[in-house]
């Protein structure tokens, strides 16, 4: 009887331990409930828990992938989509935040974990991960070189010179691409798709206003970023407390998007090929119809 007493003393002692630890950690006044921090310095967390729950941080225990063998291996093909964060489904993606999502967009997320050290960025010369970026280099791609004007000063009339820079703003982020291969594991008899990297996108204009384009800024090497994203969670416009991390958000495919280039002897996207914007459309669903047929076609080859 004192062994299962004392068994019992031990397990409650645990559970307390365990639920003052997680209780401790979710009414941080300094951090809020982010386990990751605050990715946007205009955010302020409560400095009382703000709610009746006492969250838990959705973290990922494990966030290794499943190994797959060269030998197992029957079939493998590289496509690149482009998510636009203007769709319905991805509106996640320019939630300005709170106390669960970091306080900020889906870029601010990248960039505040670039800034850190926890990701590396790479360089949009191409999008083999060749060139790695700096910190500076990183900081002039988004405020730009220093910029110097003349303006007069109210008071004395004199022309005085003043230094500025621009603000980079989250909002000109509006698509994002992904690089990613499908591959047809044998062992597990299925098609399985491992995401190889992230590009945001940002809208680039002329001097009247007008649109120009889009280009990546930079390259993330996705498995690098794992860790960085499973701290964070995804905003869910349809329940507030059935949320997932942005590492599980991936995984699952909770995105909408549509391929942009697939694999082929010219290594040129369907827009390189001289396809229209709307035929481009149609060859990327087409491309993915291919590749979502090809786990059936395996089985019955």
């Amino acid at each position: 009887m004192n062994i299962l007493r004392s068994y019992k003393l031990a397990a409650s002692t645990a559970l307390l331990f365990v639920g003052g630890v997680a209780f401790a950690q979710n009414s941080d006044p300094e951090t809020g409930y982010m386990p990751g921090g605050a990715v946007n310095k205009n955010w302020q967390p409560s400095l009382v828990r703000d709610g009746v729950i006492d969250r838990v941080a959705h973290i990922s225990k494990s966030l290794d992938w499943q190994s797959v063998r060269e030998a197992d291996v029957l079939w493998k093909k590289r496509a690149w989509r482009e998510i636009d964060t203007r769709e319905r489904q991805n509106v996640a993606f320019r939630y300005p935040g709170d106390e669960n999502t970091g306080g900020g967009y889906f870029i601010e997320i990248l960039l505040d974990g670039i800034k850190k050290g926890k990701v590396k960025a790479y360089s949009n010369f191409d999008d083999r991960f060749t060139t790695a970026l700096t910190k500076d280099q990183i900081n002039e791609m988004l405020q730009g070189k220093l910029d110097t004007t003349y303006a007069e000063d109210p008071v004395t009339g004199d022309m005085q010179m003043k230094v500025t820079r621009k603000e980079f703003n989250p909002e000109s982020v509006t698509k994002y691409r992904l690089k990613e291969d499908w591959i047809f594991d044998r062992n597990v008899g299925k098609m399985v798709v491992r995401i190889v990297g992230i590009a945001p996108l940002q809208d680039i204009y002329n001097e009247d206003g007008s649109y120009r384009a889009s280009k990546p800024m930079f390259w993330v090497y996705f498995p690098e970023s794992r860790e960085l994203l499973a701290q964070y969670e995804v905003f869910n416009p349809e329940n507030d407390v059935a949320r997932v991390t942005w590492d599980d958000f991936f995984e699952s495919r909770r995105f909408s998007s549509h391929i942009v280039k697939i694999s082929n002897p010219y290594d040129m996207s369907f827009r390189e090929q001289n396809y229209s914007q709307m035929e481009s459309l149609y060859e990327g669903q087409r491309a993915g119809e291919d590749i979502f047929n090809k786990e059936h076609d395996m089985w019955v080859y």
